[in-house]
């Protein structure tokens, strides 16, 4: 290929020379070996790492939204969920299978589902800086159950170190660079025993925002506090369904989701209000209860939160 090449017109462009250099490495392996192969394609999982933390799923609106931050072109809200709808019919079948059985391992009552995942990612060759001329949309489904298994509560760290987003950066919208950064300050954290990580604003260090895969919300008398999202803070279709559940239906119907997911939750007032403001460290050690809510983790009760050094 190097022979048909005009130099003299060379830019930093996507000319591939004719070899390129490959080595795969398991998790708890050491990068060796490798060859060289022709310059190609490269055959990724559906699942794979790199794509599925960039997926904006949930909503197609979100994915507009998404796209137009990060300058790529989208398919339009309708495309997509005509393109989920067609991957639930496609797997249809699985259905039956996600019923309980007698030899089921998960949990009588915990619920499974088919968990439906678009990805929406840039698939040209670009070499230099700058959004890609091609993009892809992919829509793939996998039965689930609880994400976090046999755990009824989550058992939160608040991290001060490490920050999910600042303000004029990309938190408010599903983007893969949202997510793979919080795997370090994850990391130690699980293997004390900790379920998750609860986020403070990267400015004052003392405004709750979320944690890495769910948004917050407290309990106080009658009012439900949860943070304000701006562009820190990713607005959860979740949270949204929750705001709307405690406004139209009072505590009443929100106990019943809590209910759905056989959560034990205290007793309280019917709801007055649902509050969108800043949420201070301090209203948490404060609050009558707090919970989680995400696609992934549903409704979940919050029973410990250590926040330096002290739970």
């Amino acid at each position: 290929m190097h022979a048909l090449v005009d130099r003299d017109q060379l830019g930093f462009d996507q000319i591939p020379a004719d070899y390129m250099f490959m080595m795969t490495c398991l998790d708890s392996e050491t990068f060796s070996g490798g060859s060289f192969r022709p310059y190609q394609k490269l055959e990724l999982h559906p699942a794979s790492a790199i794509q599925n933390y960039g997926h904006p799923e949930e909503n197609a609106h979100r994915i507009k939204m998404g796209a137009d931050r990060m300058c790529m072109t989208s398919s339009t809200p309708e495309q997509l969920v005509h393109d989920v709808k067609q991957t639930i019919l496609a797997n249809k079948h699985w259905k039956r299978g996600l019923n309980f059985t007698a030899g089921s391992s998960t949990r009588e009552g915990v619920p499974h589902s088919l968990y439906i995942r678009p990805l929406f990612m840039g698939t040209g060759t670009v070499l230099a800086l700058g959004p890609t001329p091609e993009f892809s949309v992919l829509v793939y489904a996998a039965p689930v159950g609880n994400v976090h298994k046999a755990r009824i509560s989550l058992d939160l760290l608040i991290q001060e170190r490490f920050h999910q987003a600042t303000p004029g950066w990309t938190g408010g919208i599903k983007s893969i660079i949202n997510y793979s950064q919080v795997f370090k300050p994850i990391k130690e954290p699980k293997a004390e025993g900790f379920s998750n990580v609860l986020f403070l604003d990267a400015v004052t260090v003392k405004y709750v925002e979320e944690a890495c895969s769910c948004n917050i919300f407290i309990v106080k008398g009658k009012t439900i506090p949860t943070p304000t999202t701006k562009d820190t803070i990713l607005p959860g279709i979740t949270r949204k369904s929750m705001i709307e559940i405690a406004l139209t239906y009072s505590y009443q119907k929100l106990e019943e989701t809590y209910r759905v997911y056989r959560c034990n939750i205290p007793q309280f007032y019917n709801f007055e209000q649902v509050a969108v403001r800043l949420v201070l460290v301090k209203d948490l050690t404060l609050a009558d209860g707090v919970f989680c809510t995400g696609t992934a983790v549903g409704v979940v009760p919050v029973s410990r939160i250590t926040y330096q050094g002290k739970g």
